[in-house]
């Protein structure tokens, strides 16, 4: 983990996915609502915190399948018209699930998915951000994920920033080291 500190990793690896067990398990029957006793038959299919999946792929005692907000539908609503796809109800943290699934999963088409998926909506959001009235919250940003909620809003204080400096704001601030003192040389 490569940021243990940040809130935004640690929401990124509690997405469910879906899980097949490669060998039976005793005393984690609770991870499988279906079973009936305190253990997970080899095969059976459960949805698990990213973490715990990941764990258990390594130890190879399960596999873990493309997530649902990778499946066929949303790759065709993809290439149709990527802007308009509402990745948030997939997952709110669509490209950074798809940067930790896609080498696990063995499905090299999820790295190009999110390669077209950001380009395409990059420049929508930039525009919009940039163009956008200073509404409370715009139409836009429900269809956004994270990523992409945080980039609309750095281009939205820049472009702010920008106007405040064109219309007249200071030209030139003065350094904070030029208000000091020197210390007197003996």
């Amino acid at each position: 983990m490569a940021h243990y500190y940040d809130i935004d990793e640690i929401i990124v690896e509690e997405e469910l996915v879906s899980a097949v067990f490669q060998k039976a398990a005793n005393g984690v029957g609770i991870l499988d609502p279906s079973a009936e006793t305190n253990s997970v038959e080899q095969g059976s299919k459960v949805e698990l915190p990213f973490w715990l999946a990941h764990e258990l792929l390594l130890r190879q005692a399960a596999t873990i399948n493309i997530p649902a907000c990778f499946n066929q539908k949303t790759r065709k609503e993809i290439q149709a018209d990527a802007p308009c796809v509402d990745l948030r109800s997939r997952c709110p943290y669509f490209y950074e699930l798809g940067c930790k699934v896609a080498p696990l999963v063995g499905d090299r088409t999820i790295g190009s998915l999110l390669l077209q998926a950001f380009l395409s909506r990059y420049k929508e959001v930039l525009s919009k951000a940039h163009t956008a009235a200073s509404t409370p919250v715009p139409k836009v940003l429900t269809l956004l994920t994270k990523e992409e909620t945080n980039l609309y809003e750095t281009a939205q204080s820049s472009m702010t920033a920008f106007k405040k400096w064109r219309m007249g704001g200071p030209r030139f601030q003065r350094s904070s080291v030029l208000g000091r003192k020197r210390k007197p040389i003996d």
